[in-house]
This record gives C-alpha cells, sequence and structure tokens, in this order.
C-alpha cells in the first residue's frame, strides 16, 4: 500500500474514532440525563407519598405490651407501648381526611358460623378497597348505620366480600369500622359477616402492587414490612386470620369471586375452605403452594377468591357450565352465589338471575347516582344506591 493510501486510511481511521467518542459521549451524557430523571421523579414521588391519618395498629409483644402506632391529621407518627391496656380503653379512629371519627373497643374474636338463617333484611356490598367515605355514604344512606357510625340495623345482617386492602387510603380505618359495627350488631341480634378476599392474601403475603405509597412509607419508617402491622400477633390480624371465605345465609351462598367445576370436583366442605384458607393466610405464595395441593388450589385462579368463570364467558376464565351451575347450587343447599371480585358498571345478574355480581366502582357509581349494593328484603332482592332502594334487581 502506498503512502497516499496508508495517510487516507489514517485519515478515515481518525474520523471514525472521533465519531464513535462522540456518540458514546453523548450516549453517557443520555444516559445521566435519564439518571438525573430518574432520581427526580423519585423524589418527587416520595413527597406525594407523604403520611396522612392512618392505623390505628394494635401490635402484641412477646413479653405481654402492647404497642399501638397511628398517624394523626398531620401526618405525625404515635407510637405507645403499654404494659397493659387501661380499663375501658378504646381506639380513636379517624379517615385520612379527618370526616369521620369513631371510638373502637377491643373484643374477643372467634371465627363466624358459616351458616345463618334468613333474618328479614341483608345488606351486600364488596371490594371498598380503602375508601371509608364510599363505605359510610353507602350504610348511612341505606339505615344500616346511624350519623355517628354506630349499627342502625337491628336483627338484620350485614354481609361484605372481601377486599378491604388496596387502592384507597383509608384501608385500617374500614376495618376497625366493621369490626366495631360486629360487636354493636351482635349486642341488638344481628350480624356483620367480612369475607376474605383475593386483596387479603395479597398484601399479607407482601404482595404491594395495589398498595399506596403512604403505607409502605409508614412501614418504612418504623423499620418493618407492611404486613407485619397486620400479622397474626396483632388485633386485625387475629380478626382476618378467623374471617371465612365462604358463608351461606338461608339459602343465599357468598363467596368473594366464585366456584368452578374444578371446585366442585373437589368435593369440598364449607368449613374446610375457611379453615384451610385461614391456615395459609399469613403465609408467602411461595409457602402457600408448598404446604398442600389443596392450600395451592384454594388460593389459585381456580380458587374461591380469583375465579371468574360464574360472570365471565371468555374462554380464558373457564365459565362454568349451566349443569354443573346446578350441581354447584345442589350441594351447598343455594338459590342464589352471591359475588364480589370482578367489578361491573351497575349491580348484575347472571344464570338467569342464580348468580348476583356485586362488585362495582364505588366512587363512579356513587358520582353518578349508580348501583351500590345489595338488599335483601324478606327474599325479594333490590339494587341500593347512596340514597336507599333504586329498584327490584
Amino acid at each position: 500500500m502506498n503512502k497516499n493510501c496508508l495517510a487516507k486510511l489514517s485519515l478515515v481511521i481518525c474520523i471514525l474514532t472521533f465519531m464513535s467518542s462522540g456518540i458514546f459521549a453523548g450516549t453517557l451524557g443520555l444516559d445521566s440525563s435519564k439518571k438525573e430523571k430518574a432520581k427526580k421523579e423519585k423524589k418527587e414521588k416520595a413527597k406525594k407519598e407523604e403520611l396522612s391519618a392512618d392505623g390505628p395498629y394494635v401490635m402484641y409483644e412477646p413479653d405481654g405490651r402492647v404497642r399501638i402506632v397511628s398517624v394523626d391529621l398531620k401526618g405525625h407518627i404515635r407510637d405507645t407501648v403499654y404494659a397493659a391496656l387501661p380499663k375501658g380503653f378504646a381506639l380513636q379512629v379517624v379517615d385520612h381526611k379527618g370526616r369521620h371519627t369513631f371510638e373502637v373497643e377491643l373484643h374477643p374474636v372467634k371465627r363466624p358460623a358459616w351458616h345463618y338463617r334468613q333474618p328479614d333484611k341483608v345488606f351486600v356490598m364488596s371490594d371498598p378497597h380503602g375508601k371509608l367515605d364510599c363505605v359510610v355514604s353507602l350504610l348511612r344512606g341505606n339505615k344500616v348505620i346511624d350519623r355517628e357510625l354506630r349499627w342502625n340495623f337491628g336483627k338484620n345482617h350485614l354481609v361484605v366480600i372481601g377486599d378491604i386492602f388496596d387502592r384507597g387510603k383509608d384501608v385500617p380505618q374500614i376495618f376497625w369500622l366493621f369490626y366495631k359495627l360486629e360487636q354493636e350488631a351482635a349486642k341488638a341480634g344481628g350480624r356483620v359477616s367480612f369475607l376474605l378476599g383475593n386483596h387479603e392474601p395479597l398484601v399479607l403475603a407482601n404482595d404491594l402492587r395495589y398498595t399506596k405509597g403512604k403505607y409502605k412509607a409508614l412501614a418504612e419508617k418504623l423499620g418493618m414490612e407492611y404486613p407485619r402491622l397486620f400479622g397474626p400477633n396483632t388485633e386485625l390480624g387475629r380478626w382476618l386470620g378467623t374471617r371465612n371465605t365462604m358463608q351461606t345465609i338461608g339459602h343465599d351462598l357468598y363467596v368473594h369471586a366464585g366456584l368452578g367445576r374444578e371446585f366442585y370436583d373437589r368435593n369440598l366442605s364449607i368449613p374446610t375452605v375457611n379453615e384451610e384458607m385461614s391456615r395459609a393466610l399469613f403465609m408467602s405464595k411461595k409457602e402457600r403452594k408448598a404446604l398442600s395441593p389443596l392450600t395451592a388450589f384454594l388460593y389459585g385462579n381456580s380458587g374461591p377468591i380469583w375465579y371468574r368463570g360464574l360472570v365471565r364467558k371468555d374462554e380464558k376464565y373457564h365459565p362454568l357450565p349451566k349443569d354443573s351451575l346446578q350441581l354447584v347450587m345442589k350441594r351447598y343447599k343455594a338459590e342464589h352465589i352471591i359475588v364480589g371480585h370482578t367489578i361491573f358498571k351497575d349491580i348484575s345478574t347472571f344464570y338467569g338471575g342464580k348468580v348476583i355480581g356485586v362488585n362495582v366502582d364505588n366512587e363512579e357509581n356513587r358520582k353518578k347516582k349508580r348501583g351500590r349494593a345489595l338488599l335483601i328484603d324478606r327474599n325479594r332482592y333490590f339494587v341500593v344506591g347512596d340514597k336507599g332502594i333504586k329498584r327490584k334487581l
């Protein structure tokens, strides 16, 4: 190769090297810019996740002491440890905006019965998802509670078909409201039934994909994982650990998501399902799968807290054939199966009215004055809104 060619080749190599180094430097600059932007977004997100009124969380220490943690309306954490709770002690509960306040006295918890007689009225709602204001407006508007959030439904029955956790900013406050109403209802000869949904096991297994940042921020400040605030050594954890997954009232069967053919083929009794679900409630997803094939099934997509085939007809949901529905209803002596989980624009029916879906968008339906819940009044079924009965189902 002659000198001219070598010179030209050297020039080309120099130009290419310069260009590639410039591109590389530009890429570095771009990466650096992305990192700075990510840091900025993280800081802004942290600001948005400031604490608001939360709790209280009642935790029982191994040495017998009781630790109570709450967040006040100014976002300040209150962390108090008692050697023993004073006589007549009551928890002070307030929602994140200070709109609703009430007191809660702790009481013994035990598993409710899996079957109850049909009272004059049953009020059925589902999936409140941390939105206390929507719960209060619905229960007040239908005279289930009074202005002071006290039980006002006499010897009747309130059923909540799962999913208090996630999405909203008043999760523990809603738990405490139903915990309180349960005791008040019992004194009046009535009942409150909260059934497990799919979000209770999600959060207790530390799956926080739908959990508001304020809860994670509180747990971080306390130096613990969020599920510990609801663990088996807490008051709300003890209560959750004794909640049913399936329940019958009269000739109606209540379950969060639904029951499919796989469920039927296992020939399970309702008490067996309830006990097995509770046994694994505070376990991780991996531990549940390893515990037993039955537990793995109950917590899986075809189990009672996830199965959508009673209300969705897409093949991927494995819809239940009509003849199989008859078999399920015959086994559990049910005339209706009432579910939450799958969200609809309004209270909806399936299989000629034999299956009733009561999960709606709480905020949207409240705003647009659509159906919010189901009222069973002496075996007549009504759709209700925030101001009482809207129409016959």
